[in-house]
């Protein structure tokens, strides 16, 4: 009885965890991930213990920067090891995203595209029969949706890399759930900043306007924080064509100006 106790803190306080983080307030997402990793272990349950710790990693690698991506790294690792023997190959693949996306940050080009095979290699293997409940999110929408954004990342420092991103990004929409509105939005954003980087006119301009409207169906924080993060991506590629018609907010058949992001930045 007593670990059944534990194993329920340790989901409420990862379910905590997540609202927390979604909602920006990081450092209370901190506390319930480590409290939710300490209950798991109480109630010796090693997989969602590492659950817990790649919460923790994803909420240090959503940050601006790179300071918190070696200690995300590390954490992924420590996760591995603390589940080891039983980990499904789905959660595998879920911690070897989480492990891709620290060394983009760190940089590390090569060990995300090694990486990034791992994480297909396990989703390849995944039986869902033997998933638990909890990583029922990690499909294949969010493997493509999850190397996508990575690549994304990479693309910003180096514009080589958003033809890529764009691929998997669009992967990503292509089979989303209907009702991972979140998750689609975070996309459709991604998407049309990709297409901003390459220089897809038309192609950025439509996406955008799709994205904001499935943006305006979601209060998540981070869709906000990524609405602004375009804004302000587009804003400075004002002076370009490209930039200019990447703003899905003009007449028919021509995208300027930057009202509609602006706008819903401010919540009007």
């Amino acid at each position: 009885m007593e670990k059944r106790l534990w194993g329920v803190l340790a989901q409420l306080a990862e379910t905590a965890a997540t609202m927390s983080w979604d909602s920006g307030q990081q450092a209370t997402a901190q506390q319930y991930y480590a409290l939710a990793a300490r209950a798991a272990s109480h109630a010796d349950d090693p997989a969602f213990c590492a659950f817990a710790l790649a919460g923790m990693a994803r909420q240090l690698l959503g940050l601006d920067g790179d300071a918190g991506a070696a200690d995300a790294l590390e954490l992924v690792r420590i996760a591995r090891d603390r589940g080891t023997g039983a980990l499904t190959p789905t959660v595998e693949a879920m911690l070897y995203t989480r492990e891709a996306w620290a060394l983009s940050k760190l940089e590390r080009p090569s060990g995300f595209r090694r990486a990034c095979e791992k994480a297909k290699e396990e989703f390849a293997a995944s039986q869902p029969a033997t998933d638990p409940f909890w990583v029922n999110y990690f499909d294949a929408a969010e493997l493509a949706g999850t190397i996508g954004g990575r690549l994304l990342d990479m693309s910003r420092r180096k514009p080589v890399f958003a033809g890529e991103a764009a691929e998997q990004i669009a992967l990503a929409v292509q089979s989303r759930r209907s009702d991972r509105i979140r998750s689609t939005a975070l996309d459709r954003l991604g998407l049309a900043e990709a297409r901003v980087i390459q220089g897809e006119v038309e192609e950025a301009c439509r996406v955008g306007h799709d994205a904001l409207d499935v943006v305006e169906q979601t209060r998540s924080d981070r869709v906000r924080v990524k609405v602004g993060k375009l804004y302000k991506r587009t804003e400075r590629a004002q002076g370009n064509g490209a930039g200019r018609a990447a703003r899905p907010d003009a007449p028919a058949g021509q995208c300027t100006g930057v009202n509609e992001y602006g706008s819903l930045l401010r919540g009007t």
